[in-house]
This record gives structure tokens, C-alpha cells and sequence, in this order.
């Protein structure tokens, strides 16, 4: 996979730590951007990914070859900005063929700023990850055909990985805001929450657009506050329940301010409902452990078992960090596992309407086996209610 001098033609290039370059053609924004390499096996949902703000930090390989097939459209976005920093593709990016697309993804990358490479032996790459752990890289995109590689590699090399790196401030909002936008529906398109019965206050690590509307559908009043937001912030609002969202980075490092918050909700025995980074720093919280994975989780084609009702359920994952299940206290039930590779995938409390699960159940890209979790967290606020 290593080669030193540029192929004729070769209009882009991906730059490891260890020194391997892989050449391409250049899509979408010219320049470069450094982050850590991952692959995600999605089928679809390409937009939805590039704007997740959990991929932060973060250049996907795409396991998929036709990518660009749907088109890009205004409404599939995750939050206002790219969270990603690149992308990597088998096959030139498709020509949209969808009644719902706006314009060509080549163009919405270019749009965003976003940098990315075609014609990489993606299975080569995944394979790579897969054995050896995510590497660091720098995706360049030069349509003069001039590389500085050596450059690039001693940038990939200087770049210290996301362990330690709390990125949840990059992504998060910075004000307050209310959210009444329910979930697409096939003829009308998105919706807005009209009779509201609950009020919960999210705590906006990375919060996807989508799990705001799978809780405005289930009669959530929803309040989105800060990543840095106090407990006195949030009980200010007198919610009814609280949500932790997802995110990018360390939870541990975003934990040296969240979880002091954390600990202050649980004390006030209010129902609550984490998602992915809220999963793993509601452990934290706990008294619970996190850790680095080695290739991480992320696609829409991931087993877990409920092991609280033993159906198994087709998810959709994103994240590098998981909970350690075995530093979990007593109190502490763990409720999912992965079937791929045993990992923690969610818990609750014995004694608290409190929840998390690891995985993406609002979807987006994805199935939707999980929604059940947004009626579960809402049951648990009429419970409390009554």
C-alpha cells in the first residue's frame, strides 16, 4: 500500500502516521485536513454522516462504493456545520438519482469545506484499520498534481489523536435554544410539536437534529442548553426529564465538566435518558470507567441484545470509546451488549429512572429498531409525573 512518487494523474492523496500514501483523485474542496481514520459501513446516509457531530476529529472511509446516489439535499443534516473533516471513497463520487435530491454531493462537499479522496482500495484500508487500530492521516486534495508529503507526515505524526481530547465545546451550542421539530413524514416533510407534554432539558454534547425530533414526537417541550451547562442551569427550566446527547472525543475529558452536572441530575432522582457520549459519561458518573476501542463501532448494520427483554435489534453506531462494563458499581444493571464483540451497548439504574444506551436509536442513517427507547424515557417521566 506504501508509495513514494505520485502516479500520473493522481490528483489527491491520503497521508498515514507510519508513512504509507495512498493516492486518488481529489473530491470535493481542495487543500487538506488531519484527523483519525475510521470506516463506517453505511449503505447510505453519507450526508447525515459527514454531519454528525460525533465525527469530529474524524476522516470516514466510506465501506460502500456508490456513494453519492441520493444526492445531497437541505434537509439531511445533522447540525448546521460539518462535523467530519474528510472522507475517502472506493469509485468516484455517483451521479444523484433521487427524487429528493437538491444537488450533487461533489458540490455539497465543495460547499462545506470538506476534503475528500476516490479510488483508494477501500477494503484494504478497512482491513488495515481493523487489525491494526485507526490511524492518524492527512487527506490532501491538490488538483495541480504538487504534494508535499513529507509535510503531511510529519503533520499526522505531530497530531495527537482524540484520547485526551474533548471536542464536545467545538460542536456544542453556545446559547440556549428551543427545539418543536418532529421526525420527516412521507408528504408533509418535517413537522412541529403542537400539544407539548413533557418538558426536557438536552444537554448538547454533539446532539444530532434527528434525536431532537424523536423527542419532540413523543410530546417533549425540548430545551437544548450547552455542553457546559451547570446543573442549576438546567433545573432552572424545571424539566420534567433530562437527555444527555451523543458527541466526539474523550468522555473523560469532556467529563472533567459534565460530570460534576451528571452527578447533580442523578441526585435529583429525575428521569434520564443518555445516547452514546451521554451514555459513556452518565458512567462516569456512576463511578464507571471508559476506554479507548481499537476500530471503534460505526455503521447502520450493528446486533445488539436488549438483555432486559432478549430481542436482538439492527443498530445504527458511531463511537471510538466505550463503557467498561466490569467497572460498573451494583447499582448499575447493564441492559445491551454488542453481538459483534460483547461490548457494552447500555445500562440503567436498579433505583433511578435512568437509562443510556451506546448506540444511535433516533437512526439517521440506520434502522429504526430502537425508537422504542424515546416511548421508554417518556413513560418514565409520566411515571415520575404521577
Amino acid at each position: 500500500m506504501t508509495h513514494t512518487a505520485p502516479p500520473p494523474g493522481a490528483t489527491a492523496a491520503l497521508v498515514l502516521a507510519d508513512g504509507t500514501v495512498l493516492w486518488g483523485r481529489g473530491i470535493g474542496a481542495t487543500g487538506k485536513a488531519i484527523g483519525e481514520v475510521c470506516f463506517n459501513t453505511s449503505m447510505t446516509g453519507y450526508q447525515e454522516i459527514m454531519t454528525d457531530p460525533s465525527y469530529a476529529g474524524q476522516i470516514v472511509t466510506f465501506t460502500f462504493p456508490h456513494i453519492g446516489n441520493v444526492g445531497a439535499n437541505p434537509e439531511d443534516v445533522e447540525t448546521g456545520t460539518t462535523a467530519a473533516r474528510g472522507l475517502v471513497l472506493r469509485d468516484d463520487i455517483t451521479e444523484p438519482s433521487n427524487w429528493r435530491a437538491a444537488r450533487d454531493f461533489d458540490d455539497w462537499l465543495q460547499s462545506f469545506g470538506l476534503v475528500g479522496i476516490a479510488g483508494v482500495d477501500t477494503r484494504a484500508l478497512t482491513r488495515r484499520i481493523r487489525d491494526a487500530g485507526a490511524p492518524t492521516g492527512v487527506v490532501i486534495h491538490a488538483p495541480d498534481g504538487v504534494f508535499d508529503i513529507g509535510a503531511a507526515l510529519a503533520e499526522a505524526q505531530a497530531w495527537p489523536g482524540l484520547e485526551g481530547m474533548d471536542l464536545a465545546k467545538d460542536v456544542s451550542c453556545t446559547q440556549t435554544y428551543h427545539w418543536d421539530q418532529t421526525r420527516w413524514e412521507h408528504g408533509s416533510g418535517y413537522g412541529a410539536l403542537e400539544n407539548p407534554k413533557r418538558k426536557v432539558v438536552a444537554i448538547d454534547f454533539g446532539a444530532k437534529r434527528n434525536i431532537l425530533r424523536c423527542l419532540a414526537s413523543t410530546g417533549c417541550d425540548v430545551t437544548v442548553m450547552p455542553a457546559t451547562a451547570t446543573a442549576e442551569d438546567v433545573l432552572s427550566h424545571n424539566p420534567d426529564g433530562v437527555f444527555l446527547a451523543n458527541g466526539p472525543g474523550d468522555p473523560a475529558a469532556t467529563g472533567t465538566y459534565a460530570v460534576p452536572t451528571i452527578k447533580a441530575l442523578l441526585d435529583t432522582g429525575l428521569p434520564i435518558f443518555g445516547i452514546c457520549l451521554g451514555h459513556q459519561m452518565l458512567a462516569l458518573a456512576l463511578g464507571g470507567q471508559t476506554g479507548k476501542m481499537a476500530r471503534g463501532h460505526r455503521g447502520a448494520n450493528h446486533p445488539v441484545k436488549d438483555l432486559t427483554t432478549g430481542k436482538v435489534e439492527i443498530t445504527s453506531q458511531n463511537h471510538g470509546f466505550q463503557v467498561l462494563a466490569e467497572s460498573l458499581p451494583d447499582t448499575v444493571e447493564v441492559t445491551h451488549v454488542s453481538l459483534f464483540d460483547g461490548s457494552n451497548e447500555g445500562l440503567r439504574l436498579k433505583d433511578r429512572p435512568v437509562f443510556s444506551v451506546q448506540y444511535h436509536p433516533e437512526a439517521s442513517p440506520g434502522p429504526q429498531d430502537s425508537h422504542y427507547l424515546f416511548q421508554r424515557f417518556v413513560d418514565l417521566i409520566d411515571a415520575q409525573k404521577r
